[in-house]
């Protein structure tokens, strides 16, 4: 079986090749435009990515910190249905297949994958890149209009990550509503702004309607707690920032975090967390204060102290994100 940071490491490899013949000016003007983009501000009926220069400039600076939100979404539904592991996977708008290199990264097996996208020159970098990749030799990808014309194979896993913001209001609702006649398992994943969280809100309750159950990141399938246009739940994954990171954001530090939102639904059992982490936990001296969603539908801060024992110590490790308590604690 392959290690599971095996396509991890291998996608960092692939595109540090891809960056190696990128002219910098011209990769840094494509990325200030897809920014906006991919932020959600710019709904749009035609492709986002129009040409092989924004398709690479997408794949260098923007497949890493998808890759790893992705991941980050997958690991969750993974920890919440420990015995299951999609047998074919669907991504829906998936350019050029971070969310396939991701789920490759959460269940190292290869499977049949489709990734749909209207943009050909995604498509056929995506291709190229998957060639590094065992994993993904049995990838079709496939040009299709994402949008109210969208028709899915049945499909164990559907993916539909950091797409939403670049539909209309309308594409949007069709798209998540042919994800649901087809998966098992549906996975949408924005951007953690307050759009994106809003989108990710619209989603789920239309999975929910559709007769699916919450996994992750929710502890329940009932309405979310935060009180709309006050705060909005979403999540961070830490990024290893390439030169081409570095050259259009500045800094110097070999890393940053992505913010995202996610939700994932399923068709079959599962158990999800007795609470999730919803904020970076607060360590202080001798205790850790952390924001909780629980299961009883509310929002609420536990304290954690020395006096919790084994707790105490699993608390200062505990991440944004986390479920709670964790499953090794007594």
């Amino acid at each position: 079986m392959n290690h599971p940071l095996a396509p991890a490491e291998l996608l960092r490899t692939a595109l540090a090749d891809l960056l190696d013949g990128l002219p910098k000016k011209q990769a840094t003007q494509a990325v200030d435009r897809l920014i906006a983009n991919y932020r959600g501000r710019t709904p749009t009926d035609a492709p986002v990515l129009r040409d092989r220069s924004d398709v690479a400039a997408y794949a260098a600076y923007r497949m890493p910190a998808t890759f790893e939100a992705v991941r980050g979404a997958l690991g969750a539904l993974a920890e919440a249905a420990p015995d299951w592991a999609p047998g074919s996977h669907t991504d829906i708008g998936g350019g050029t297949g971070a969310a396939t290199w991701a789920v490759s990264a959460t269940w190292p097996a290869p499977r049949p994958v489709q990734v749909l996208d209207w943009a050909e020159p995604a498509l056929a970098l995506g291709r190229e890149l998957a060639g590094a990749n065992p994993l993904l030799n049995g990838t079709d990808w496939h040009k299709a209009r994402i949008g109210e014309a969208l028709t899915l194979d049945e499909s164990d896993l559907v993916t539909i990550s950091y797409v939403l913001g670049e539909l209309t209001t309308e594409d949007r609702t069709a798209v998540v509503a042919a994800a649901a006649r087809a998966a098992r398992a549906v996975v949408v994943i924005e951007p953690g702004t307050p759009d994106g969280y809003t989108r990710i809100i619209e989603a789920r309750d239309a999975l929910i309607a559709a007769g699916y159950e919450i996994a992750a990141p929710c502890p329940h399938s009932s309405a979310c707690p935060i009180e709309p246009g006050r705060d909005w739940c979403h999540f961070s994954a830490r990024v290893s920032r390439s030169s081409l990171h570095r050259q259009v954001k500045g800094g110097s530090l070999p890393y940053e975090d992505e913010k995202f939102s996610y939700v994932a639904a399923v068709r079959f059992p599962v158990e999800p967390a007795p609470s999730r982490v919803v904020r970076k936990p607060q360590i202080r001296k001798g205790q850790v204060l952390l924001d909780l969603c629980r299961a009883d539908e509310t929002l609420a801060r536990d304290t954690v102290t020395k006096r919790h024992g084994t707790l105490y110590k699993a608390a200062r490790d505990a991440e944004w994100g986390d479920p709670w308590p964790p499953h090794s604690a007594p």
